[in-house]
């Protein structure tokens, strides 16, 4: 009896652990990370962890809203159907409860513990990504330039919450992690396209879905990569030596999706899709020693 009940428990806390999207929260996180050290003279790590708290009990909770938002849907998509809610291991109801206890709890950690402007911040990213975003994946591409905006917020939510201001510094944070969404959102897309049809998503920017126009467009987002990734120099939140690193980065992942235009296959879309994994923690790490 005692071995059924911590298996069953041991399974639910499997089926919240999925319902967060661990790995993909975890990213967010370290992105608010950077931006939180990056507006640091010396990082306090106790007040870093209990930031990185904050933003990955929001994160979760946005990720649950567009999972429960999306339940017939991930029905249809072979990547998505073993999901905890479409597969019943989690109910519509606890669901609605973890998502309104993470978003509560890790709002009021980064409005008590920091301070109200990153704490609407973060409320705005939860609630455009939940209830804009979400549904709009089934209207078009708009979906996209939607879906960046909370997609980019984090190094600035780290940011204000280290500093407690705005300015020009977390406006270029934000402005190269918008700009790296697109090719990122549009490569997943790509390579996910037959599965995406399926649930009637529409995120390619081209009608035509994957042609030379999308992969075009993607080419001409990363481009804006480029001259983007030295503006932290010229601010002085880095040294020289990140500029010249980011800008390696960007000319290579800007090459994959030249490559991309010339090919239209999955097999390149793949190749970008994970070279858009690597280029933005490479790029922040590098500024983040750069300062250090």
């Amino acid at each position: 009896m005692e071995s059924q009940s911590y298996s069953i428990a041991n399974n639910k806390f499997k089926a919240v652990f999925e319902l967060t999207k661990f790995r993909l929260s975890s990213t967010v996180v370290f992105s608010s990370c950077f931006g939180y050290s990056l507006a640091s003279n010396q990082t306090d790590w106790l007040k870093m962890i209990l930031f990185a708290i904050g933003a990955f009990l929001v994160t979760a909770s946005a990720n649950i809203i567009n999972q429960i938002k999306e339940i017939e849907l991930d029905k249809l998509m072979t990547r998505t159907l073993n999901r905890p809610l479409p597969n019943a291991r989690i109910s519509i109801t606890e669901a609605i409860l973890l998502s309104f206890v993470f978003g509560i709890s890790g709002l009021m950690i980064i409005v008590f513990g920091f301070n109200v402007k990153a704490g609407l911040l973060a409320l705005a990213s939860l609630m455009l990504y939940g209830f804009i975003y979400t549904p709009l994946k089934r209207v078009g591409p708009v979906a996209v330039a939607v879906g960046a905006l909370p997609g980019a917020f984090p190094p600035m939510i780290g940011w204000v919450a280290s500093s407690g201001s705005f300015g020009l510094e977390p406006g270029i944070l934000f402005a190269i992690q918008f700009f790296w969404q697109f090719p990122h959102f549009w490569a997943i897309a790509w390579v996910l396209d037959e599965d995406y049809k399926k649930a009637g998503f529409k995120l390619l920017p081209s009608k035509g879905g994957q042609d030379l126009n999308s992969a075009i467009q993607i080419t001409i987002y990363t481009l804006f990569l480029l001259p983007l990734c030295w503006v932290p120099y010229y601010l002085g939140m880095t040294g020289i030596n990140s500029a010249v690193v980011a800008m390696i980065c960007g000319i290579f992942f800007t090459a994959q999706t030249l490559h991309l235009m010339r090919e239209r296959s999955k097999k390149a879309a793949t190749r970008l899709m994970f070279g858009s994994f690597l280029y933005l923690p490479i790029v922040q790490i590098a500024y983040l020693m750069d300062k250090i």
